[in-house]
């Protein structure tokens, strides 16, 4: 690894080390019972598509690793069906609020602080390794996906989300409605009628303010911009990839399907709150946000 991907790499560490995924969802203590339900409440009500994408019931009797646990609802979908779980992630702090999910739920899983580029198991130890909107925020993000191939088993499958480049939230959100929305974080005034518009907490908007004063220049850049408006202000790193792009990250497997899933409502002006689940099904299949990737390793 470079220098450079190392320091970046040390820096998407402290990022979600202070902000785990999720965290933000619910004013619950963290680590309390009513903290997890409505993290998971959330997370399905808003992200519906998760259970039917990610054949939580599938796993039944499995050996699944997942990179990237978080808080651990995802995990411990898996754990209820009967899978045979391990979670990783790269921080101590999510890896903690996993285990403790997994205790007082009384789930059985394993957990430990793993890199995604540099997994510490031996070749082919897992029949299903998934993750969820976490390899985009690697630097070496091709590292990772060998690094899943080699801790398959022969047949085994992978399940991958990365953000979708030609998606609505990519092409339009970011790349014009938020950009053109930054300059009004340049008044207070502008910034209270982006949190009108918006509903984005008015203390997020705040931080990207900050941002755009301390260096207008770096922040607007486009690879930067784009780190800034997927997980929060602060964040250092995100890539987008196309279906094509995904294909070529995963060429190694023998099998590869891709499928779209998640359009924000939010993201919407106007007919956002009002939009049918099955328009939103539809239009989501083209435009969504989240590019899974389905790839089985040879026999």
């Amino acid at each position: 690894m470079s220098e450079a991907d190392s320091q970046l790499k040390n820096r998407v560490r402290a990022f979600w080390q202070a902000n785990p995924c999720g965290t933000k969802f619910t004013d619950a203590a963290p680590g309390t019972r009513l903290f997890y339900e409505r993290v998971e409440e959330h997370r399905y009500a808003k992200e519906w598509h998760i259970p039917v994408a990610a054949d939580f019931a599938s796993a039944r009797g499995k050996q699944v690793l997942e990179i990237g646990c978080g808080l651990g609802t995802d995990g411990a979908q898996f754990a209820r069906a009967g899978a045979d779980y391990t979670g990783v992630d790269l921080t101590s702090a999510a890896v903690d609020l996993a285990r403790r999910r997994f205790e007082l739920f009384d789930l059985e899983g394993n957990f430990r602080t793993s890199d995604a580029e540099n997994l510490d198991f031996p070749d082919a130890s897992f029949d299903l390794v998934y993750s969820h909107g976490v390899l985009h925020h690697t630097p070496d993000t091709a590292r990772a996906v060998h690094e899943i191939h080699r801790v398959l088993r022969p047949g085994g499958q992978a399940i991958v989300m990365l953000y979708h480049r030609n998606s609505y939230n990519y092409r339009v959100n970011i790349r014009l409605l938020r950009r053109v929305g930054a300059h009004l974080l340049r008044s207070e005034a502008g910034l209270r009628l982006t949190h009108r518009l918006t509903g984005e907490p008015v203390e997020n908007l705040r931080e990207h303010a900050r941002n755009l004063k301390q260096d207008a220049g770096s922040y607007l850049a486009a690879d930067e911009f784009l780190n800034q408006h997927t997980d929060g202000a602060g964040n250092p790193l995100a890539r987008v990839y196309s279906e094509r792009e995904a294909r070529g990250l995963f060429k190694d497997f023998a099998e590869v399907r891709t499928a779209v899933y998640f359009l924000n409502k939010r993201w919407l002006p106007i007919i956002g709150s009002v939009l049918p689940r099955s328009i939103e099904s539809r239009l989501a299949a083209r435009w969504g946000w989240h590019l899974w990737i389905y790839a089985r390793k040879e026999k």
